[in-house]
């Protein structure tokens, strides 16, 4: 088979998977995929159909080759790059947001996975807010957490503007961090290096804050246990 009947193949066996949607835009209002809830099925699919897919980066654009491991045949998807501007975060954070966008639209795009249309959630959204201004919970001065070291977050403890906006900042981050694991270890060491950080965030929204120690559950499963 050449590698585009393959990859049509895997689209069609993706279809019959029942997936959740662990994502969830609270200010517009809709559930999205995640790159975990859809990446280690992908990947289970491509290895029994002989397909490899790799993400690579370059200034100008975001990039997934699809390899036909048996003859070699390749399908290239591209996606221009973009600039992340999130409030409070580090040059490396923006980056990581960008980079994680981009993997997640780049295999969207392959394996045809249809989502809400965002552009238009937040124009209604937009719409929603006007008419109800939100009101920001008080909060004491901002405090920076922890020491600089490995899988440290350095984010402020409260909200400084727009809680949503924090929490988007702290998922970015996290799923940076998890990037960055090589280890059982690795993984803790996320929550236990930014305790305190977590805590805030089940204080301000808890279902937020499950979501996020599901992923890091998902991250320590892909490692043996030491």
């Amino acid at each position: 088979m050449s590698v585009h009947r393959k990859l049509m193949g895997a689209r069609v066996r993706f279809l019959e998977t029942e997936l959740k949607k662990s994502g969830l835009n609270k200010f517009a209002g809709y559930s999205y995929f995640e790159l975990g809830d859809f990446i280690p099925e992908i990947q289970k699919i491509f290895h029994e159909v002989d397909l490899c897919g790799v993400v690579s980066y370059s200034a100008e654009y975001a990039t997934l080759t699809i390899t036909d491991t048996e003859d070699g045949t390749v399908i290239v998807i591209t996606s221009p790059m973009a600039d992340a501007n999130l409030k409070g975060a580090h040059p490396i954070q923006n980056l990581g947001a960008v980079e994680s966008y981009q993997r997640r639209y780049l295999w969207m795009t392959a394996m045809e996975i249809v989502e809400h249309d965002a552009i238009d959630s937040s124009d209604t959204a937009t719409k929603k807010a006007e008419a109800q201004p939100v009101q920001q919970p008080a909060r004491p001065p901002a405090v920076i957490v922890g020491k600089d070291g490995e899988f440290q977050m350095k984010i402020e403890l409260m909200p400084k503007g727009s809680l949503q906006d924090w929490l988007g900042i702290i998922n970015d981050s996290v799923e940076m961090l998890i990037g960055q694991t090589h280890s059982q270890k690795d993984v803790k060491q996320i929550f236990l290096r930014n305790k305190q950080l977590f805590e805030e965030v089940k204080k301000q929204d808890v279902d937020f804050f499950k979501q996020l120690t599901a992923k890091l559950s998902v991250a320590l499963k892909q490692f043996p246990e030491a």
